[in-house]
C-alpha cells in the first residue's frame, strides 16, 4: 500500500521513509503519541495531501493522480467533529448524501439503513446539537458509510469520549468489518483501541518501528515489566548491572527491567537493595511497554500537544 512515504513540514520530517500493507477487509491502527507522524499518515491515506516523495496505493488508485476516484471509495471520519449542530441527524446525512451524487429513494434507503445499523432511527429528528459525544460520534460513522464505501478511515475516532462511549464506539466498528467486510484503518493513542485492531504499526518520531499483531509485540518484549522507583536512580541502576548482571533501562526517572518471573527478581532486588529502593511493580507487557521497549521513550512522555503540522492538539 505505501512504500518509501516521506512528507515534511518546513524543516521539520514528518513521515520519514514509511511502508506498510494493509489487507482487504483487516482492522489495523496506527499506534504512537501526538508528533509521531499519525496525523501527516491519516491526512495521506484519506487523501487530503498527496504524498511528497515516495509511492502509495489504495484500493488500486495511486494517490498522487487517482484521488476523485479513490474519495467515491472510501469514507472518512475526522479527529474534530464535522456534524452540522443545527441540522437533524437525518439532515446531516442527506447533506452528506447529496455529496456523493446520491438522491431520492436511494438516499432516503441508505440513510435509513445506516441509521438502523448505529442504532440512531429514533434519533433522526433531533439536532445533533442536543447529542451526547457518542451518540455525535456514530452520526459520523453512519456519514462516512451512506456512500458504502470500501476502505473507512478515521482519525483519533474516539477523542474526548469517555471509556464506556469509546467501548461502544469501537464495538460498532468491529461489527461493521466483520458484517460488511469494510477495511478500517484508524489512528489513535489509546491502548485500548490498539488492542482491538488485527495489526498496529508504532509509529516513533515519523518512523514506523514495528507493525505486528498486538499479542505478538507484547510477546517480543520478553517476560514481565519490573518497574524500580529509587532515590538515585542511575547509580542503583549499576549496581544492578555489577551484582545481578541485569541490564535496566532508565526511562523518565524510572528503572525498567524485562524479566521473566519477575515476581523473583523482584524479591532479589529487594533484598539487595532495599534501603534504596523507594517502589517496585511488576506486572505482563501492555502497548505502552512495547513502545518503550521499541524507542526507549515512555509512549505520553513527548506529547506535549504539538502535531507535526505545528498546530496545537484540542
Amino acid at each position: 500500500m505505501a512504500s518509501e512515504l516521506r512528507f515534511r513540514y518546513g524543516q521539520r520530517t514528518a513521515i520519514d521513509g514509511v511502508s506498510f500493507t494493509i489487507g482487504r477487509g483487516e482492522f489495523f491502527g496506527l499506534l504512537g503519541p501526538n508528533g509521531g507522524g499519525k496525523t501527516t499518515l491519516f491526512k495521506i491515506i484519506s487523501t487530503l495531501v498527496p504524498p511528497q516523495d515516495g509511492d502509495a496505493r489504495i484500493l488500486g488508485f495511486d494517490l498522487r493522480r487517482d484521488t476523485i476516484a479513490l474519495r467515491r471509495r472510501i469514507g472518512v471520519v475526522f479527529q474534530h467533529p464535522s456534524v452540522d449542530g443545527k441540522l437533524t441527524v437525518g439532515e446531516n446525512l442527506a447533506h452528506h448524501g447529496r455529496l456523493y451524487g446520491l438522491g431520492g429513494a436511494r438516499l432516503r434507503e441508505r440513510a435509513a439503513k445506516m441509521l438502523e445499523r448505529l442504532g440512531l432511527s429514533d434519533r433522526a429528528g433531533d439536532l445533533a446539537e442536543t447529542l451526547s459525544g457518542g451518540l455525535k460520534r456514530r452520526v459520523e460513522l453512519a456519514t462516512a458509510l451512506l456512500h458504502n464505501p470500501e476502505l473507512l478511515v478515521l482519525d483519533e475516532p474516539s477523542t474526548g469520549l469517555d471509556p464506556a462511549a469509546r467501548r461502544d464506539f469501537l464495538n460498532y466498528l468491529a461489527h461493521l468489518r466483520e458484517t460488511a467486510g469494510v477495511t478500517i484503518v484508524l489512528t489513535t493513542h489509546y491502548m485500548e483501541e490498539a488492542e482491538r485492531c488485527d495489526r498496529i504499526g508504532v509509529l516513533h518520531q515519523g518512523r514506523l518501528v514495528a507493525i505486528a499483531p498486538p499479542a505478538e509485540l507484547k510477546a517480543r518484549v520478553g517476560g514481565d515489566i519490573v518497574a524500580i522507583n529509587a532515590r538515585d536512580p542511575e547509580t542503583l541502576r549499576r549496581k544492578i548491572a555489577e551484582r545481578m548482571r541485569v541490564n535496566a533501562m532508565l526511562v523518565d526517572g524510572v528503572l525498567r527491567v524485562e524479566r521473566p518471573r519477575g515476581h523473583d527478581f523482584v524479591r532479589d532486588v529487594v533484598d539487595a537493595f532495599g534501603d534504596e529502593i523507594e517502589s517496585v511493580t511488576f506486572g505482563k507487557p501492555t502497548l505502552e511497554d512495547v513502545f518503550v521497549h521499541l524507542t526507549g521513550h515512555r509512549f505520553f512522555a513527548g506529547a506535549s500537544g504539538a502535531r507535526e503540522d505545528g498546530a496545537r492538539d484540542e
